[in-house]
């Protein structure tokens, strides 16, 4: 008699929970006349990307969302959702070439991030709001820089008058200070007396 082993491994995804755990089993069986059957790939179910998951429909295996709103992070397609649509931001991402497509979808989910903040400007809100501000700190930076001037050229003329004074004024004696004791209202008296 010829013994033959096979080696059967099922795996199966848990849907329930939001880490995919895996279980499996493994069986042996013992035959004594039979072949053993062809080993069969094992089925693995991928998760839906984060659309499929909020549309409610299967995920397809060339899903043109799947790349651009995994599955841990729903956040980002529900705010997009809410502005675009669904058909919307795949019709916009077929148009588009591949290598464009990130980055499309990144400005999507800015622009519908900015459009629930401030339904009636969106993002162009935004923009004039940080354009003021750059207009303010333009204003505050000349005005610091006029200062700065106003201060250089006012110590340029202080030191042309200093200048000219030392120039100008005769020599002045200089006084010996004494250092003796015995002097009245010398250095060393002291100031509580």
């Amino acid at each position: 008699h010829t013994l033959h082993f096979s080696l059967s491994l099922s795996l199966s995804l848990k849907m329930d929970y939001p880490s995919d755990t895996m279980s499996s089993e493994i069986i042996l069986s013992h035959s004594s006349s039979s072949p053993p059957p062809p080993p069969l790939p094992p089925t693995v179910v991928m998760t839906p990307c984060a659309a499929c998951k909020i549309l409610r429909r299967r995920c397809a295996e060339k899903c043109v969302l799947a790349p651009y709103f995994p599955p841990n992070d729903p956040l980002k397609f529900t705010t997009a959702h809410r502005v675009f649509g669904a058909s919307n931001i795949i019709k916009f991402l077929q148009e588009l070439p591949e290598a464009q497509r990130a980055d499309a979808v990144s400005s999507m989910v800015y622009e519908a991030n900015a459009r629930l903040r401030d339904p009636v400007y969106g993002c162009a809100g935004a923009i004039c709001q940080l354009q003021k501000q750059i207009n303010e700190l333009q204003a505050q930076l000349a005005k610091a820089q006029a200062e700065v001037v106003n201060m250089q050229c006012q110590q340029t003329n202080l030191m042309t008058l200093l200048c000219m004074e030392m120039t100008q004024a005769p020599p002045q004696q200089l006084y010996p200070i004494s250092f003796d004791d015995n002097t009245p209202g010398s250095l060393w008296d002291p100031l509580w007396t």
